[in-house]
């Protein structure tokens, strides 16, 4: 398996602590983590396997450094590489758009050829809706810090141990 990129934007630190949680999950030396805060697209042509990890801000808004980068995906090609995401959000907070950021960026990532792999259940989570969610799953892991903390590290061993086979 190639080096694999893994792009985290974070307001609180939470998102980067599960970015480091999922690295070190891998083994370490398999992903390179990327802060958004300063990335440029350059930085995503070296990998063919990415992963895409963000909290959604405030009411289903993307965080301030993927919003920053946002408009930037239009200029980018994806065809050939392999995106799996993963979200962070509070479901009983904001149940109506429960991690809406990585749906709006899995949405836009797919528009521009990326493949999308990850896919996570749905079930054990209590929200209303979600712009992440097609065919009834999750376009990635799920983390809810906020409410369901205890259940963190199994669902990133869990969700690492899927991705792994699936970017193979």
């Amino acid at each position: 398996m190639s080096k694999i990129g893994l792009f985290f934007g974070t307001q609180t630190g939470k998102t980067e602590s599960i970015a480091e949680m999922i690295r070190d999950e891998f083994g370490g030396d398999a992903i390179e983590l990327h802060d958004m805060a300063n990335v440029d697209v350059s930085d995503f042509d070296g990998y063919t396997q990415i992963i895409i990890a963000s909290p959604t801000w405030n009411i289903g808004e993307l965080q301030s450094d993927w919003e920053g980068f946002f408009p930037e995906f239009d200029s980018m090609d994806f065809h050939g590489k392999t995106i799996a995401y993963c979200g962070t959000g509070d479901q009983v907070g904001y149940a109506d758009n429960f991690l809406d950021a990585v749906g709006i960026l899995e949405a836009k990532i797919t528009e521009r050829g990326g493949k999308t792999i990850g896919y996570w259940s749905t079930d054990g989570y209590d929200f209303s809706e979600s712009k992440a969610v097609r065919d009834d799953k999750f376009v990635g892991l799920a983390i809810d810090e906020d409410n369901q903390s205890d259940l963190t590290d199994e669902r990133i061993k869990t969700w690492v141990t899927q991705i792994k086979k699936e970017f193979e």
